[in-house]
């Protein structure tokens, strides 16, 4: 477990951003994973009362932000209706309600975890994230980068024209992934994100225009069996590298398959 020895709530991103750039200081997002933590955090760094907790939408985007919760997102209707439902999808098994009801979208996003289901879902839309001092990053540029000391403050997901389905494959219904998949259109664009490699999520495009002329079995097992050959794979305790890369396959081909119905 960790020790904290001083709690601040910021008054003010300036505030918050300061305060982050000790090194033995912390942002508190729900606390789910820090406290599994160990070590010492001098500074726990709160950012309840900045007004990040509130999910906006206008004609071009839905603006999430950095404090709000995994189920808001759950029972949000305005995103699920645009994702037809792969937001909720995505979260649904994540644990449990109770868990959901603190976990945050900022520290889920944050961490790059590799078994995010929520780095996965948003990767196969055209989302960005909003830092304090770094201004817009598209996600997948995000995804990659090194952690700093910068502060996320939104999640923005762009009203472009797309269709996404998402999967995962679980041992148990709220244990962490074995695999996570979204399969989406975005524009003209057709990607395959696969989380749980056990590396954090990748975007895989359809480069040989495998589904340019429409998805049906035999151009869906195409890109399915090139998305299981582009994605590297680990073994660990939830499965070998030959079972992720066969799940990434089956899965993506489900995916495709749902998502030429959209």
């Amino acid at each position: 477990m960790i020790t904290i020895q001083k709690y601040v709530r910021a008054q003010s991103l300036e505030e918050a951003w300061t305060l982050n750039q000790k090194r033995q200081n912390r942002i508190l997002g729900g606390m789910l994973w820090l406290r599994l933590g160990k070590g010492s955090v001098n500074t726990a760094i709160d950012l309840c009362g900045l007004g990040l907790d509130t999910i906006e939408e206008d004609e071009e985007a839905y603006r999430i932000g950095a404090m709000v919760t995994l189920r808001q997102l759950e029972l949000h209707e305005g995103l699920n209706a645009y994702t037809r439902g792969a937001v909720r999808n995505a979260v649904k098994d994540i644990v449990g309600v109770q868990f959901r009801n603190m976990a945050t979208v900022g520290g889920s996003i944050w961490g790059r975890f590799g078994f995010s289901d929520v780095l996965t879902v948003f990767l196969g839309l055209d989302a960005y994230v909003e830092l304090y001092k770094g201004g817009i990053v598209p996600l997948e540029e995000f995804a990659a980068m090194k952690k700093d000391n910068d502060l996320l403050l939104r999640l923005i997901v762009k009203k472009t024209p797309a269709g996404i389905v998402y999967t995962a494959m679980r041992n148990q219904r709220t244990d962490l992934p074995v695999i996570t998949c979204a399969v989406s259109r975005v524009g003209g664009e057709y990607r395959a994100c696969i989380g749980a490699r056990p590396a954090r999520a990748m975007v895989i495009r359809d480069e040989n225009g495998l589904l340019s002329g429409g998805i049906n079995a035999d151009s869906a097992k195409a890109f399915a069996e090139y998305a299981a050959e582009k994605a590297p794979t680990e073994g660990n305790v939830r499965g070998s590298a030959a079972y992720r890369s066969h799940l990434i396959g089956v899965l993506t081909q489900r995916a495709a398959l749902e998502l030429g119905g959209i």
